[in-house]
């Protein structure tokens, strides 16, 4: 089968064919320049079979074969199905590369939905997920497209990121995969390619779609470029130009904005992605410019498209704002994933609709019998270091794990129980239980007067809204070994009857960001003398981390 599309040359080996110096001395310059991120990566090529596209692979195949290019790239060619030769143009691509001996591999995508940036999704979708970790994936972009870009961004209303283009090399990290962007021709004018095309009769495929005008981009390129040409015939190279200076003026932006935040960022609440937090105060010292210059840097972090401008106008509102309604919400959809921006008191809080689920999950109660140690000191012996794990919560995204250091624990908790209540001096062990706390529940933190429970406590801890589901209590119950082991309901019941009956001390309140010591003051003084929140911590990581205790 043959198609229209595809230009009539036969195909034929084009490794000893001339080659054209300004495109060679532009991908090897760009090779030299990063010579040393490129070692020990595979390299591949994005290949439509296009005009660009084609001419970089038979540039690659030329340079390669004289010693002149370190690597020699695999093709991928993605069939959309959108076209209805789209296989005929894939099985061309193919023989092509056969021709040359370049490997070639053919990927294809279903689109969601039917315009130009959504199959340009479906192809970086495919690519990504059939490259390695930090694999180079290189991209035949030229000047004119450069150009093309910074006005359509200058269309939209894009800032100084935004028209700084393309970049010539950028890594992209997407859900943990991380690869690198490569674009060797963006000083390259098309006008160049096409020379170089014609004179080794390239049979590449002129896609019909590329000049109609029904979208943006050749739009501009049919009906804007050319008029702009006639007012400066260096348009082209001018606006690229442009587009390299205001990348130059955004790397000083975005130092500035990261040291900005830096100093905004509230360390101890992060959870990266899920959730980033901003400290209102500091952020409001700042000048105008660079509040809204920290606020896109904050919310855009982790994703490779920014936020909207209105969006940000938005957040700073969030955080001028002097009254006490904590439930406004705004939400952003990113290209990973869907966001709130929050704020509570006197923090901005970014939220993954992910974390917002996890946090609903239910909390799992975990109870462990502890034998009590000797009367030594809690450092005294390498088995003080050892610790015993609980899973609070789960997901295949996310655990929240807590340990205990039981030897030294017990040490802590007997003498006390000795101290607190002679009446449980005489018992053996200790259960130690994790279970949610219940919003009627009355506990009395090392801050407070007397016990709290519910919206008090909440207020007095500071908790966000959405963490309050995700307080646990820590709790230690006394117990005898004819506590455990009897089998006689009479006996237990007679056992709860009396003064002597096992009795459940809060000694700890847990959230995923902070703990608090709990019980009387006397109680207080003593566990925090032997800092409680040592022995028993918690923490929040990937399912798939390794964990080290």
């Amino acid at each position: 089968m043959t198609s229209s599309a595809i230009l009539s040359h036969p195909i034929m080996p084009i490794a000893d064919l001339p080659i054209d110096d300004g495109l060679a001395t532009a991908l090897v310059s760009s090779t030299v320049e990063h010579g040393e991120q490129l070692k020990g990566r595979r390299v591949w090529l994005a290949c439509s079979g296009g005009r660009d596209s084609l001419a970089l692979a038979a540039l690659c195949v030329q340079l390669y074969r004289q010693d002149k290019l370190p690597f020699l790239p695999q093709l991928l060619h993605v069939d959309h199905g959108l076209q209805a030769d789209s296989k005929v143009w894939a099985g061309h691509v193919a023989r092509w590369a056969k021709v040359q001996n370049l490997p070639c591999h053919i990927l294809p995508t279903q689109v969601q939905g039917y315009d130009e940036q959504a199959a340009r999704q479906a192809r970086y979708d495919v690519m990504r997920a059939h490259i390695n970790q930090d694999d180079v994936l290189l991209l035949a972009h030229h000047a004119d497209d450069q150009a093309e870009t910074v006005l359509m961004r200058l269309i939209q209303g894009a800032g100084v990121n935004g028209l700084s283009g393309m970049q010539p090399w950028r890594i992209q990290d997407r859900d943990g995969h991380r690869n690198i962007l490569w674009r060797p021709w963006l000083t390259v004018r098309r006008a160049q390619i096409s020379a170089y095309a014609q004179r080794l009769k390239l049979p590449y495929i002129d896609d019909p779609t590329n000049d109609t005008g029904d979208n943006m981009r050749s739009g501009l390129r049919r009906d804007i470029m050319p008029v702009l040409a006639t007012y400066n015939p260096n348009v082209i190279d001018n606006i690229a130009r442009s587009a390299q200076l205001l990348s130059d003026a955004q790397v000083i932006i975005n130092a500035q904005a990261e040291d900005d935040l830096q100093q905004a960022a509230v360390a101890s609440l992060q959870q990266y992605p899920e959730q980033r937090v901003v400290n209102i105060n500091t952020l409001q010292r700042l000048p105008l410019s660079r509040q809204r210059q920290l606020l896109h840097h904050w919310i855009s972090q982790d994703e490779p498209l920014p936020p909207a401008k209105q969006l940000v106008n938005d957040a700073l509102a969030l955080s001028q704002r002097h009254d006490h309604d904590h439930q406004t919400q705004i939400f952003w959809q990113g290209v990973h994933r869907s966001y709130v921006i929050r704020r509570y008191r006197e923090h901005m809080y970014r939220l993954s609709t992910q974390w917002l689920n996890w946090l609903k999950l239910p909390l799992n109660i975990q109870s462990q019998r502890l034998d009590m140690v000797a009367e030594t000191s809690v450092n005294s012996s390498s088995d003080d270091n050892q610790c015993i794990s609980f899973i609070l919560r789960s997901s295949v995204e996310l655990v929240w794990q807590a340990q205990i250091m039981p030897n030294a624990l017990t040490r802590v908790l007997k003498h006390q129980s000795y101290n607190h209540n002679h009446n449980h001096s005489h018992k053996n062990e200790i259960e130690i239980r994790f279970a949610p706390l219940r919003r009627l529940q009355r506990v009395q933190t090392a801050m407070a007067s007397r016990p709290q429970a519910g919206k008090k406590l909440y207020q007095t801890l500071g908790v966000p809204v959405w963490l309050r589901d995700s307080l646990v209590v820590v709790s230690a119950t006394f117990v005898g070994k004819d506590d455990i082991a009897s089998g006689d309901m009479a006996s237990m019941e007679s056992k709860l009857a009396t003064n002597e009956r096992a009795v459940e001390l809060p000694i700890l309140l847990l959230s995923p960001f902070d703990s608090w010591v709990l019980g009387t003051d006397t109680l207080n003084r003593a566990i925090e003398e032997e800092q409680l929140t040592k022995l028993i911590n918690s923490c929040l990581r990937p399912s798939n981390a390794l964990y080290v205790i």
